[in-house]
C-alpha cells in the first residue's frame, strides 16, 4: 500500500533535545535580560540546525524539533482567545510530570495564525537542504483544552452548555489548519495524550471523578478531532500520536488501547496513527485488529526514554509480531520511537549524540525491513 503523504517507514514524533544556545536564550528572555526578537533568531538558527541533521540522519519527516516551544502544547494553545495558562509550575508526580494547567476564560477564538510563520521559515530550511524532505507540523490536539480539567475549567458565563464550547473549538482548530494549509503545510500532526490517558484505570477514575462518561467521551473526543479536521483539502493529511507522558524520561498513564481501540481506529478521521509501545504500558498489539486497511500505524517501539540503544533483533520481532494481526500486514506499520526526544524544555535523560544514535538505528532497522526507500 502506499503512505499517506509525510509518512515515512522511518518517521519520529516531532521533539529533539533542546540546545543550550535555545534555554540560555528562553532564561535570558524570562529575566528580562533579552527581547524575544532575539530569542527568535537563536531559534532560527537552531532549528536550521536541527533539520539539517534530521535529514543527514536519515530523516524524511522534518519538524523544528519544537524549539520554540516550552511544552508542547501550551506555547500552541495559549495564542487563542479565551484560554489561559493557570499555575505556571507544575507538579511531580510518583512517575512523571503534570503540567500547568488550561482554564478557558471566555469565548474561543482564533485571532491569528499561530503555526504558518514557523512553518514557512522550516519550509525554506528544507528547501535550502535539498528540498527531499516533508516539513511536518505537529500542534496539540484540540482534546488538550478539555480533558485535564473538564467543565470545572470552562467558564459557565461564556458556555453555560458544552456543545457550542466544542463547536468553537473544532472551528478555531479549522481556521488554524486552513492558514498552514495555505501556507504550503499537506502534513500535520495532532499530539493527544487523552485517549491514551483514557486506556489508564487510575485516570479514568479521575475523570470519572470530573463527572465525565467514560462511556461515551472517547467518542466525543472523536467528534471534536473530526470537527477540528473536517474542513481540510484532501491532499493536507492529518496524524495523530497518543501518549501517556514524557517528562525527563518520566511517564504518567499506563494501560493497553483496548478501552479506545475501535473508536480510535474505525471513527477517528485521520490518516495515519503513532502510538506509543515501547514497552509493557502499553499492551500487546491485539486492538491493530480493528485498524482499517487504508490506514497506516507508526509503532513506537522504540524509546526515547532511556539513553541506551534498543534491541535491534527485539525491534525486528515485535514489528513482525504486530504485522501478524495488522490486516495488511507490514505494509500498514512504520517505525518510530514511543514520543519526542523533548515534549518539553528540560528533555529526556540522554544526550545529544546518543539521541541521534537511537534515530541512526531506527532508520537502520526500518531499512532492513522495508528496503531504501522509506516513503514507500
Amino acid at each position: 500500500m502506499v503512505l499517506p503523504h509525510g509518512v515515512y517507514r522511518a518517521d519520529h514524533v516531532g521533539s529533539f533535545l533542546r540546545p543550550k544556545s535555545v534555554i540560555n536564550a528562553r532564561e535570558a528572555v524570562a529575566n528580562d535580560k533579552s527581547t524575544f526578537e532575539e530569542l527568535r533568531k537563536v531559534e532560527d538558527k537552531a532549528v536550521a540546525d536541527v533539520a539539517s541533521k534530521q535529514i543527514a540522519n536519515g530523516i524524511r519527516s522534518i519538524t523544528d524539533g519544537e524549539y520554540r516551544r516550552a511544552y508542547f502544547h501550551l506555547d500552541f494553545l495559549q495564542h487563542l482567545s479565551g484560554i489561559e495558562i493557570k499555575g505556571q509550575t507544575g507538579l511531580i508526580r510518583p512517575h512523571g510530570f503534570s503540567p500547568p494547567v488550561l482554564a478557558v476564560t471566555g469565548k474561543l477564538g482564533h485571532p491569528k495564525a499561530i503555526q504558518v510563520d514557523d512553518f514557512e521559515f522550516l519550509e525554506k530550511t528544507i528547501k535550502e537542504n535539498g528540498g527531499a524532505a516533508t516539513t511536518k507540523v505537529c500542534i496539540p490536539s484540540p482534546t488538550m483544552v478539555h480533558f485535564r480539567g473538564g467543565r470545572a475549567s470552562i467558564d459557565i458565563n461564556s458556555y453555560p452548555d458544552l456543545d457550542p464550547f466544542f463547536e468553537d473549538l473544532a472551528r478555531v482548530y479549522q481556521e488554524e489548519l486552513d492558514s498552514l494549509y495555505e501556507a504550503g503545510c499537506r502534513f500535520v500532526q495532532l499530539d493527544d495524550t487523552n485517549l491514551a490517558y483514557l486506556c489508564d484505570p487510575d485516570m479514568r477514575k479521575q475523570a470519572e471523578d470530573r463527572n465525565e462518561d467514560l462511556s461515551t467521551l472517547p467518542r466525543k473526543y472523536a467528534e471534536l478531532i473530526n470537527a477540528a479536521i473536517s474542513k481540510r483539502p484532501s491532499d493536507m493529511k492529518i496524524g495523530i500520536h497518543l501518549c501517556r507522558g514524557n517528562y525527563r524520561s518520566k511517564w504518567f498513564a499506563s494501560g493497553g488501547y483496548e478501552p479506545v481501540a475501535e473508536v480510535l481506529f474505525k471513527e477517528l478521521n485521520v490518516d495515519a496513527y503513532f502510538l506509543e509501545y515501547d514497552d509493557a504500558r502499553s499492551g500487546d498489539f491485539k486492538p491493530l485488529r480493528h485498524l482499517p486497511e487504508h490506514k497506516v500505524v507508526v509503532l513506537g517501539l522504540m524509546s526515547s526514554k532511556k539513553n541506551s540503544l534498543d534491541d535491534k533483533a527485539e525491534i525486528i520481532e515485535r514489528l513482525k509480531q504486530a504485522a501478524e494481526i495488522a490486516p495488511k500486514g507490514l505494509a500498514q506499520l512504520a517505525l518510530s520511537h514511543q514520543c519526542g526526544f523533548s515534549s518539553t524544555v528540560e528533555g529526556n535523560e540522554l544526550t545529544e549524540e546518543e539521541q541521534w544514535a537511537k534515530v541512526r538505528l531506527e532508520v537502520e532497522i526500518a531499512k532492513e525491513i522495508w528496503g531504501d526507500d522509506l516513503s514507500k
